[in-house]
């Protein structure tokens, strides 16, 4: 059943990628979203039998991929609870957003493409949860890195989607050479790539010195801080999260697929995956924890002032990530996993609403253009507040459930840096209100701001307006509901996202937690922070709740109560406000750090090297040299007869000199 729930969706991008135009769009949006619900489904049974049931791990070997020296590397698919919660997260979300893509992209004429796309996402992810070895899992992880920048730049008429996609994949290049180097360094360590063997060897390795660059460096230590780099770069945590807000230029699809199931979820996976070794290393999972928590932070201040409602979303994406890597870092696994689950529903279902708003908008993102659309568009409207409602951690919501657990275990955990990981957790979880509840009063409250805006044309399109057929600009803008295939996923992903918490929770945090996970994530036998998070004082159960219902309150003060307010607010502090818009100015720093320089020394390296020296002394050089000389011996190609007897004169006169002077002895 594995084989097939992996292999349907790489059929689906065959059959689109190679034969779309043969078949046409509408064959292509069918056959790739219909394989995609078939293994959803399956994926539910899947988790229905290993994470639900008593069916324990299973390895299903394909066969041979290399062999090299001592190093052997299978095909194989690894399934067990850990691997049965991915899949269902993945695929779900994925056969979703398919069946979205056919109502929201039915005007662009490149649907085979994108519909492949889509499917070959899905597949690279499929191949990294079910890996049973890191160089399997590289493989999906560079595969999830391929399709995302073939579907951020898949608008490839537009500069800015070309620059996005790009900057996506060269930031996580740099998480991904971490990634390799910590596979390499577990490789040294154990002589294997395969998890069981890495596992096994994991608390002998405790505690173990490498040299390295002259130093000993405990072992597990620097491996897991490397295999946490790759994280940094797929979860876009703070220092490699800047291509996550600009994944926005892609189509709004493709911004759920990414942000709820995959791309960023592959970061929490692997640590939840590794979890023997980071139990094994104390340090590591302090920066675990320091990370996550500074990013959550950071994302949830940039969130408060963004004004495209996709970049909203996105920021709030980042800061959610970092409540799940605080959870690892703290050692429950268990936990950050919850919270994947739970928000992939949510997550998914604000950005599917997000693109509802922007298609009844004639592709109009910027919030303050909005304005009044809550009668316009009312299914939406309610679809998104269950979303807020659970991505603020409502009470009873899915969100309430999984985040506020990390808060608990945060406030509960002795591990260094985990204070300051409940202190950055807990007031994100108000300016996460705010920001949340300023988009939805922003977009459906208040007087409708649109006609004006629209007639002005802003230009804030999540595509060119000719791409899709709308000529909004020669008529009166006139919001309409989103089509049914827009509609059903966001009815199924209003149910996640206000179940999955209830429902779940005692499975995997609960006091049924050891039955679920039988063993898929490892908790060490001095972890006990599924324990200890329980007995955490009452105020901090309920803190929560308060910062919750201030940021809500700001909200409707600054943006019903008194609209006038967050102009003042940001005139008050100007500064402030500024390095937030600008997002804490990292794009400026790494432009001077990093951009500039890049470009100074390939600029050197071109005129200087290139044209300078191997252009000409090297082969143009020499080329050129050639074609000179042989202009100047043409030259002597006179045509006159005493011209070539003059030269014959001179020619005999030197081979007698040469006879008389030098050639006899």
């Amino acid at each position: 059943m594995i084989t097939v729930v992996v292999a349907l969706p790489l059929l689906g991008f065959l059959i689109a990628g190679l034969f779309g135009k043969q078949i046409g769009v509408r064959p292509s949006e069918i056959v790739t979203t219909a394989f995609l619900m078939i293994s959803a489904l399956l994926s539910w049974v899947l988790f229905i039998e290993y994470a639900l049931g008593e069916h324990p791990t299973t390895v299903s070997v394909l066969g041979r991929w290399f062999e090299a020296g001592p190093l052997k590397v299978d095909w194989a698919l690894r399934v067990d609870a850990l691997t049965a919660v991915m899949l269902v997260v993945v695929n779900t979300v994925s056969a979703l957003v398919h069946l979205y893509s056919i109502g929201y992209m039915h005007e662009d004429p490149a649907r085979p493409r994108f519909f492949a796309y889509l499917s070959l996402f899905t597949f690279a992810m499929l191949m990294l949860v079910t890996a049973d070895n890191l160089l399997q899992m590289f493989f999906g992880w560079e595969g999830v890195g391929l399709a995302s920048y073939l579907l951020i730049g898949f608008w490839y008429e537009k500069p800015s989607a070309n620059a996005a996609a790009i900057k996506a994949f060269v930031v996580n290049r740099v998480g991904d050479f971490g990634f390799l180097l910590g596979i390499f360094t577990l490789f040294v360590l154990t002589k294997s790539v395969s998890f069981e063997t890495i596992f096994a060897a994991a608390p002998g390795l405790a505690n173990k010195a490498i040299h390295l660059f002259g130093h000993d460096w405990d072992a597990l230590t620097l491996a897991c801080l490397l295999l946490f780099m790759g994280a940094m770069g797929k979860s876009a945590q703070i220092l490699l999260h800047t291509w996550l807000p600009d994944a926005m230029e892609g189509p709004t699809p493709v911004s759920a697929l990414i942000h709820a199931a995959t791309m960023v979820t592959a970061g929490v996976f692997m640590v939840a995956r590794m979890s023997p070794l980071f139990e094994q290393a104390p340090v590591a999972s302090s920066v675990v924890i320091i990370v996550g928590a500074t990013t959550c932070f950071f994302a949830a201040t940039v969130g408060c002032v963004q004004n495209d409602i996709k970049r909203v979303i996105a920021y709030s994406t980042c800061s959610q990530l970092g409540y799940m890597f605080v959870a690892l870092g703290v050692g429950g696994y268990g936990l950050g996993i919850f919270h994947l689950f739970t928000h992939a529903f949510f997550k998914a279902l604000l950005f599917l609403c997000a693109g509802s708003v922007i298609h009844a908008m004639h592709h109009e993102q910027d919030m303050r253009n909005m304005g009044g659309l809550r009668t316009k568009i009312p299914l939406t409207f309610w679809t998104m507040t269950i979303g807020t409602l659970a991505l603020v951690g409502f009470p009873y919501t899915a969100g309430y459930f999984s985040k506020d657990a990390i808060i608990e275990a945060a406030f509960a955990s002795h591990r260094p840096g985990a204070l300051y990981a409940y202190l950055l957790t807990t007031i994100a979880v108000g300016l996460t209100s705010f920001y949340s509840f300023r988009l939805t009063f922003l977009t459906f409250f208040g007087k409708p701001r649109w006609q004006d805006a629209h007639a002005g044309d802003h230009g804030h399109d999540d595509h060119a307006h000719a791409d899709h057929g709308h000529d909004g600009h020669h008529h009166a803008l006139d919001p309409h509901e989103s089509p049914n295939t827009m509609l059903i996923p966001l009815y199924v992903l209003s149910v996640g996202a206000l179940l999955a918490g209830l429902v779940f929770a005692s499975h995997f945090i609960g006091e049924s937690q050891a039955e679920f996970w039988k063993g898929a994530i490892y908790y060490g036998p001095d972890n006990h922070i599924l324990h200890d998070m329980e007995e955490v004082p009452f105020g901090v159960k309920w803190l929560p709740t308060v910062l919750l219902l201030g940021g809500f309150l700001v909200a409707v003060y600054g943006y019903l109560v008194n609209p006038s307010a967050p102009v003042a607010w940001a005139r008050t502090n100007p500064q402030l406000y500024k390095f937030l818009l600008n997002k804490w100015y990292f794009d400026e720093l790494y432009d001077v750090l990093f951009v500039k320089p890049a470009f100074w020394i390939g600029r050197l390296f071109w005129r200087q090297g290139d044209q300078g020296i191997i252009d000409r002394y090297g082969p143009d050089g020499l080329s050129a040299s050639v074609v000179a000389g042989t202009r100047q011996v043409v030259k002597l190609q006179s045509g006159y007869i005493y011209h070539y007897a003059f030269a014959m004169l001179i020619g005999v006169t030197a081979i007698v000199t040469w006879y008389l002077v030098g050639g006899v002895r």
